[in-house]
């Protein structure tokens, strides 16, 4: 049976219904370059496997290994980053349902977890994410701080939403101000879609 390869996943909105928070050209070069490119490693590094398999020969999963990790992990989190944003105006501005009742329990109130995700986020050494995950074994939320795509994951703990602090992410729009990116990606949250997925996480 044939195997499927990683796809580029299409935006649920055009490259500029994400003004002024996020630009058209800013757009565009994240997703259909920055993200593209981990596509195309992560499949190379299948490919490279399969051709391996197909001659009989070793294939050197020591050197394939950390790459792998590291562009699949790219893959991944910028498919969740795309889903969690909006551009619907009349989109709720803070968590709903069943979302907004754990992120109380667990961090207070809206306005700390969003203080303490932007404080995660912001200082990030270098490149990666702030992700918004959820413990089955606790029952609790919790953010996670993930260095590059694939250092500091806690394994088993499902993503509910993530951030994007590496700087192709926000220079064109930004220039080196994450902080004031942060702050703007605060406006294009899809609370209610966030919310449904939630829900599935927790059964």
């Amino acid at each position: 049976m044939a195997k499927e390869l990683y796809k580029l996943p299409p935006l649920k909105y055009g490259y500029a219904d994400l003004e002024p928070y996020i630009s058209e050209e800013q757009l565009r070069i994240h997703h259909d370059k920055h993200h593209q490119a981990y596509v195309n490693n992560a499949n190379a590094i299948l490919q490279a496997m399969d051709k391996a398999k197909a001659e009989g020969t070793d294939f050197n999963y020591k050197a394939n290994a950390r790459p792998l990790s590291f562009n699949l992990g790219g893959h991944l989190l910028h498919t969740y980053f795309w889903w969690v944003m909006t551009p619907k105006s009349n989109a709720s501005k803070e968590p709903v349902g069943e979302l907004a009742d754990a992120i109380k329990e667990d961090f207070g109130d809206f306005e700390r977890f969003k203080k303490e995700f932007s404080q995660v986020a912001t200082s990030v050494e270098g490149s990666g994410w702030a992700a918004l995950t959820f413990c089955k074994y606790t029952n609790r939320l919790m953010i996670m701080q993930i260095e590059k795509h694939n250092v500091n994951i806690i394994p088993d703990h499902p993503i509910i939403m993530d951030l994007d602090v590496w700087e192709h992410a926000y220079y064109i729009d930004y220039r080196n101000d994450r902080a004031k990116f942060v702050e703007g990606f605060w406006n294009i949250i899809n609370w209610e879609e966030i919310d449904n997925y939630f829900k599935k996480v927790q059964k």
